[in-house]
């Protein structure tokens, strides 16, 4: 016991000496620039409002779902929601997880292999990583939006290939060439899989759904960001589902979710298909950020036509700095650490909403400018 709380002691004093020790912080009253509420549906009363005449209408008067949905906690209710997602999005399946990380980690960790081979980006989500690290498989990382480094991995790989991608990258913002990812993945016949958590709302029911569903073997859709609520769902063929059912142990072996929960989910997407107006104001928010803000050599912002904007201040003790100055300023603006990014690329992680007004914005971008050209 005393040589484990060495250990935790230790491993805690060294991540306060480089300055990215982690702590719990409740909400502020803040105007927000950290948050993924891209379209504002989490504080929707609009939203809150149909969420309970769809429960109320449909009798779904169960607290809790009793249990995994294999044993207790199916229902035919849930089932139409899958099948009703799956159709908006233009996909065979779908299978609800509760979280974009138990979707990641049940995906990456049963389906591929030994002797196959799973190829990601290397700006990857952790939860990707993590069901990489619980598989027997084969893995390679790629540079970021790099085609030569994907190639590269493909011409090494091996058994089935698994090709892992984000269509707007959480950390970064940025896109990747779709279209030429899959000339690479069709021409060495391997399978793409899409991370599109923080697509969706920006481009609708996300990139892939608007042209190209029909050549990616799967995709994770997040329903915590733009949609505001909880969970997660992969959408693919039929067998795949099957097959997620029968192997996927963070489907398996967890109480499913709530009807509270899905129907939250089924009226967050009927919110959505009437949301062309928030999604509009969302996309002249980060015009008119980009507009505004002047980054510079020393401190680049990343390309991005996301609503994710990054400022990059290369240490941690700069990107606490600015991301203090901002919120003594009334705006909640968090710095992104080390390890979390990789050393020298801490930042400021910006995340735009469709509810951020002109003014808001332009004291952002002010604050920002002086903070940075004043050295």
């Amino acid at each position: 016991m005393k040589s484990s709380k060495i250990f935790i002691e230790k491993k805690l004093e060294e991540r306060r000496l480089a300055g990215n020790y982690r702590t719990l912080k409740p909400g502020n009253a803040l105007v927000d620039f950290c948050s993924n509420d891209y379209l504002g549906f989490a504080h929707s009363a609009v939203l809150k409002n149909k969420i309970d005449e769809e429960i109320k209408n449909n009798g779904l008067i169960s607290n809790g779902s009793t249990g995994s949905r294999l044993l207790t906690g199916n229902s035919a209710y849930t089932e139409d929601a899958e099948h009703h997602i799956a159709a908006l999005h233009n996909s065979e399946a779908g299978l609800i997880f509760n979280s974009g990380y138990d979707a990641n980690l049940g995906l990456f960790s049963s389906l591929p292999q030994r002797g196959d081979t799973i190829i990601t980006d290397e700006l990857i989500h952790a939860s990707i990583i993590d069901g990489c690290r619980l598989s027997y498989a084969n893995r390679y990382a790629f540079k970021h939006n790099d085609l030569q480094s994907l190639e590269d991995k493909l011409k090494q790989a091996k058994g089935n290939r698994y090709v892992a991608i984000e269509s707007v990258y959480s950390m970064d913002g940025d896109t990747p060439p779709i279209d030429q990812v899959l000339e690479l993945i069709e021409k060495y016949n391997a399978n793409l899989i899409v991370d599109e958590a923080h697509a969706v709302g920006l481009h609708g029911f996300g990139l892939i759904d608007e042209q190209f569903q029909n050549r990616v073997f799967a995709r994770v859709v997040t329903f915590g960001k733009a949609l505001g609520c909880h969970g997660a769902i992969i959408l693919g063929s039929n067998l795949l589902k099957d097959y997620l059912v029968n192997f996927a142990r963070s489907f398996i072996y967890t109480t499913a979710a709530s009807y509270h929960q899905i129907a939250s989910v089924k009226m967050a997407y009927q919110l959505l298909q009437g949301s062309a107006g928030e999604i509009e104001s969302l996309r002249y928010n980060v015009k008119l950020f980009k507009q505004k803000i002047k980054s510079n050599y020393a401190y680049p912002l990343i390309n991005s036509d996301s609503m994710i904007q990054c400022l990059v201040l290369k240490s941690n003790k700069k990107a606490k700095d600015v991301a203090g100055r901002l919120q003594n300023e009334g705006l909640d603006v968090r710095p992104i650490l080390s390890p979390t990014v990789p050393t020298g690329s801490e930042r400021i992680r910006i995340c735009l909403h469709s509810f951020n007004t002109e003014d808001e914005i332009t004291l952002l971008t002010d604050t920002i400018n002086k903070l940075i050209n004043a050295e």
